[in-house]
């Protein structure tokens, strides 16, 4: 049986235990942040003791050490993580490659007003302002008018003047109002299946917009067109990703690759294809050592 180090103990790893177990593959959580390690002889982690390793941590730092001290292969190495966590670079990618993505502008700090007062005016209002780097909707705002967009950009510059700040861009993005929001998986280049995510009728009522699980919305299997599963193939080819989450937003006349996860939540067994886990099986099979 081979030994799968899994890195943050969330709803994936548990609901990954079980089927990964019938199929000769045991997770173990491997916790590599808010503690304390050695880095003498004294280390966590035996020599060998993990046959491969799931997804890269998302904490960079913490990763690095762990990877050091573990000496394991990756499902989704540092590299598949960077590259999805900078949406601008996925965007520009996905760009060039003529695949359609929302109208977005980069904004690398420090920029002055007048420069950000010209990105505000060429969106119809409302806008979207997205931190770069961050996951499950930390930070992303709408904003309807110019003063709203400039008090937004004032926080983010306060936030990059702290100078350990990594990332000191953000997007502007267009607004995409009643969109339907889809979360799809894509193993080793080939469609697994996909969920719809919607918020309750009464976060709706209130005013809430993100469609992050994170959020309150709820994720439901659903049957995806071809040439959406093509398009979302597609895209992790671009990104040379093997395990990723590419999020579609559909409007009336569009749809649109707005985010991709290279550290993606697995749902339940049933809202993917039947055969998902012994091609996550495979997948992992494949990197060991």
């Amino acid at each position: 049986m081979l030994t799968l180090a899994v890195a943050n103990n969330t709803e994936t790893f548990q609901r990954m235990r079980e089927p990964l177990a019938e199929r000769d593959i045991q997770a173990q959580y491997v916790p590599v942040s808010e503690r304390v390690v050695s880095l003498g002889s004294d280390t966590p982690w035996e020599p060998a003791e993990y046959d491969v390793g799931y997804v890269y941590p998302g904490r960079l730092m913490e990763g690095g050490v762990a990877d050091a001290l573990l000496e394991v292969p990756w499902l989704n190495g540092r590299d598949a993580v960077l590259t999805s966590r900078n949406k601008a670079e996925v965007l520009a990618r996905l760009g060039r490659a003529d695949l359609p993505v929302p109208d977005s502008v980069y904004v690398s700090n420090e920029v002055s007003k007048a420069e950000l007062a010209d990105v505000f005016e060429r969106f119809e209002p409302p806008v979207v302002v997205k931190p770069n780097s961050t996951t499950r909707g930390v930070g992303v705002a709408k904003a309807h008018d110019l003063d709203s967009f400039l008090g937004i950009c004032d926080y983010l510059s306060l936030v990059h003047d702290y100078r350990a700040t990594g990332d000191r861009s953000f997007l502007v993005q267009e607004y995409l109002p009643d969109s339907t929001d889809y979360r799809v998986m894509v193993l080793e280049g080939e469609y697994v299946g996909a969920v719809e995510r919607r918020l309750p009728d009464d976060a709706v009522a209130s005013g809430q917009w993100k469609h992050n699980v994170h959020r309150g919305a709820e994720a439901t299997g659903v049957d995806l067109p071809k040439q959406w599963r093509d398009l979302a193939e597609s895209v992790a080819a671009e990104l040379e990703i093997p395990f990723l989450g590419v999020d579609l937003l559909e409007t009336d006349d569009r749809i649109v690759v707005n985010e991709t996860n290279a550290r993606p939540t697995i749902d339940e067994e049933t809202k993917y294809e039947p055969d998902f886990y012994d091609r996550l099986a495979a997948a992992i099979r494949t990197r060991c050592r």
